[in-house]
């Protein structure tokens, strides 16, 4: 069976590169039959807290990116790190050394082009004999097969000097335990991979397939950080992104089924989603694709399920009227409540929308206009009614519809933005529509 793991190190938010790193591993296990197991590499016990632990559970719950069994944390298997590394000083495939990074500068400079190799001293860190002669091949779905001659490779520290494994020894020992037939992991990791196939040599054990992905820039061609914008799962989140359009986005950072498709369903994914689609080249992150993305999302969900998760997210209910009016001009979620707010608080006071559109000649001949029509607007009040006698209203004052429309929008809603004039104009009413119109006109401000 396949087997996968995603292993972040709790020392912070999830960052996006790991969420698609993650991503990929779920789908691969889910597209073959397989598993995927969560270990948390918790060794940095000052940077690894619980918070942080935490955040990541967090993050891949919001995601939708389900493990299969428990997490395992790595600080949890010391004991059978520490038995791994007896074996092998057991076996003669170790030793130990006190040489220290002087002791290896001068040995490299004594022995050109060649790693370093200590003697067996009794005491000191643990260290890897790793063979004079051959090479060491990677062999990477996504990169191809390198191959690394041995005699240019340092005998690799396993273990520090107090018995603690270090953590390339540790990974090794926690995949081959779990039985993880694939690591697909960063790009960042490529250097780390012929020690680790020195190790599972070693140990005698079988070495995983290996998919390294490739890193993620920001638009400007740069490694991706937060002056790109969100850097997290967590701040993608807390921006009103859907998941279902975080996980469309981070699948294609990388790989792509074909040039003209850009939106897959989370089932599609999982079945078309392979490593050998998977691009070497950097992927580049760029929010406003996201957004779009986001925005299709968004305007494709059901009005009711639409208002569910924004009334979750801002703790109140009776937006679905609200919801309806505003979904075709949202693209997140947090993009909602600005629109909707004069639907259920005060007009906002925008200074340079009131300068504008609401002077004591022109704005005041608009609101009147527009006054003297809503109040004749016939039962039932509704978008189409409303529609109806301002148009009429319009075409009778000889203005052009802005010059009656903008200055009515300001009055009802405070500022320049609303959704679609008519359903705004009928979804305030027309007590408190002309109401507001009136405080306008007064240059007083009511509810």
């Amino acid at each position: 069976m396949l087997r996968v793991r995603f292993a972040p190190s709790p020392t912070g938010a999830l960052h996006i590169g790991g969420a698609r790193t993650a991503l990929y591993n779920w789908l691969l296990a889910r597209g073959r039959g397989g598993e995927i197991v969560l270990r948390i590499e918790d060794t940095d016990r000052e940077r690894s807290t619980e918070e942080n632990v935490r955040q990541i559970f967090e993050a891949l719950e919001w995601l939708g990116i389900e493990r299969d069994g428990e997490p395992v944390f790595q600080s949890q298997r010391a004991e059978r790190h520490a038995e791994v590394v007896r074996q092998l000083l057991d076996a003669g495939r170790a030793y130990r050394s006190s040489a220290g990074p002087d002791d290896v500068k001068a040995f490299k400079e004594a022995n050109a082009n060649r790693g370093f190799r200590g003697r067996d001293e009794g005491e000191g860190a643990v260290r890897l004999r790793v063979p004079d002669e051959g090479v060491t091949t990677v062999v990477d779905v996504v990169r191809g097969s390198t191959p690394f001659e041995n005699a240019l490779q340092d005998d690799l520290v396993i273990a520090r000097a107090d018995g603690s494994p270090v953590y390339h020894l540790a990974v090794v020992v926690d995949d081959a335990d779990a039985g993880i037939t694939h690591v697909v992991r960063g790009a960042d990791h490529y250097s780390n991979t012929p020690k680790h196939v020195l190790i599972q040599q070693a140990m005698g054990v079988g070495t995983p397939v290996y998919a390294h992905l490739p890193l993620l820039h920001g638009p400007d061609g740069k490694k991706l950080s937060k002056r790109h914008g969100a850097a997290s799962v967590q701040e993608l989140r807390d921006a009103g992104y859907l998941p279902e359009a975080v996980r469309n986005y981070l699948a294609l950072l990388g790989w792509g089924y074909d040039e003209d498709t850009t939106f897959f369903t989370t089932e599609q994914l999982q079945q078309l989603f392979s490593l050998e689609r998977v691009s070497k080249s950097p992927a580049v992150f760029d929010e406003q694709k996201l957004r779009w993305i986001n925005g299709r999302y968004v305007r494709e969900l059901p009005v009711a399920d639409l208002t569910a998760r924004l009334e979750a997210l801002l703790g109140r209910t009776g937006l679905g009227d609200a919801v309806a009016v505003t979904q075709e001009k949202i693209s997140t979620l947090d993009e909602f409540w600005p629109l909707a707010r004069a639907f259920f608080e005060d007009p906002v006071d925008d200074p340079a929308a009131r300068e504008k559109f609401l002077d004591p000649e022109a704005g005041a001949e608009a609101l009147t206009v527009a006054r003297d029509a809503l109040e004749r607007v016939p039962e039932p009040w509704g978008t189409e009614t409303v529609e109806a006698a301002l148009r009429e209203a319009v075409e009778r004052s000889g203005r052009k519809a802005k010059a009656i429309f903008q200055p009515l929008r300001v009055a009802l809603t405070g500022t320049t933005i609303s959704p679609g004039i008519f359903e705004t104009v009928a979804l305030i009413g027309r007590e408190r529509a002309l109401a507001r119109i009136d405080s306008a006109l007064d240059g007083r401000r009511v509810s």
